[in-house]
């Protein structure tokens, strides 16, 4: 049997607005914050944050986001998403750093944000631009005793690791999402755990569908409906050591976002207590 703490991922301006009520009510001991508004990483909230959550529900992770176009497919993707855009880079770069401080005032230890699409190959023109940007936001994160991780999805996980041994540094590390790697086509999630093995410091559960139009992403799913095979994943994930956190993340809102997750907490928790 395997207890490890089942959270969701939550918007900072949602806490900041609402409050921790509807966190409180979910049941869920830990939250991954996650943010695109970078006026709102201030000091001032971070520590309201704090005092929202505080006694009800711990900050385990930040999930930073960065400012411009976001396009989640594979035609404009490549041309908008994360660093890898050289257009865009020094600017996200500089916000990702941004979002290290915001982190180490919250006082955790793990920040993840999606790189964009990778290259494949270091040979590529533009790896070496991409691999120096983030040895810089690593080493800022170092600095402040976090790990900068890389939400999976765009990549396949042999160029993931490739990137991050690349770099030569030791705080960085992988937000495993099972069903990006199948929304984009990037992989088996059961498999990647072989190649990420213990670089894995956060996981989303998250389900979904590979495409059949092989220009957009696939469809998420919830949590069991989709391709993910969660009776395979998760038991292996945790039986090769993984302690970590388990974020619910269900792309809805409203009603019907509640309802899922809080059939995605019992689902996780039947699961572990068999395993």
């Amino acid at each position: 049997m395997y207890n490890n703490t089942i959270g969701v991922i939550y918007p900072l301006k949602k806490l900041l607005v609402n409050g921790a009520e509807q966190l409180v009510d979910l049941g869920v001991e830990t939250v991954q914050i996650v943010n695109w508004e970078n006026d709102l990483l201030t000091r001032e909230n971070a520590l309201k944050a704090l005092e929202i959550l505080s006694g009800k529900v711990r900050i385990t992770s930040f999930w930073a986001g960065w400012s411009g176009p976001k396009v989640w497919d594979h035609i404009d993707g490549p041309l908008t998403l994360g660093i890898v855009p050289e257009v865009f880079r020094y600017q996200r770069m500089q916000e990702l750093i941004r979002g290290a401080e915001f982190a180490a005032w919250l006082g955790v230890r793990d920040m993840a944000t999606h790189a964009g699409f990778i290259p494949e190959s270091p040979s590529y023109p533009e790896y070496r631009g991409i691999l120096n940007a983030v040895k810089n936001i690593a080493g800022y994160c170092k600095a402040k005793g976090i790990y900068f991780n890389f939400e999976t999805g765009q990549e396949t996980p042999v160029t993931l690791m490739r990137l991050i041994t690349d770099t030569g540094m030791d705080n960085l590390g992988i937000n495993l999402d099972p069903a990006n790697l199948i929304l984009y086509g990037r992989g088996n999630p059961v498999d990647a755990l072989d190649i990420f093995k213990e670089k894995i410091r956060g996981v989303h559960v998250k389900d979904g569908d590979y495409t059949t139009d092989f220009h957009k992403n696939g469809k998420e799913r919830v949590v069991g409906e989709g391709s993910v095979n969660f009776p395979v994943f998760l038991p292996k994930l945790l039986k090769q050591g993984y302690t970590g956190d388990l974020y619910i993340e269900r792309e809805t809102s409203g009603e019907q976002q509640l309802i899922d997750i809080r059939k995605t907490i019992t689902y996780l928790r039947d699961m572990m207590a068999c395993v």
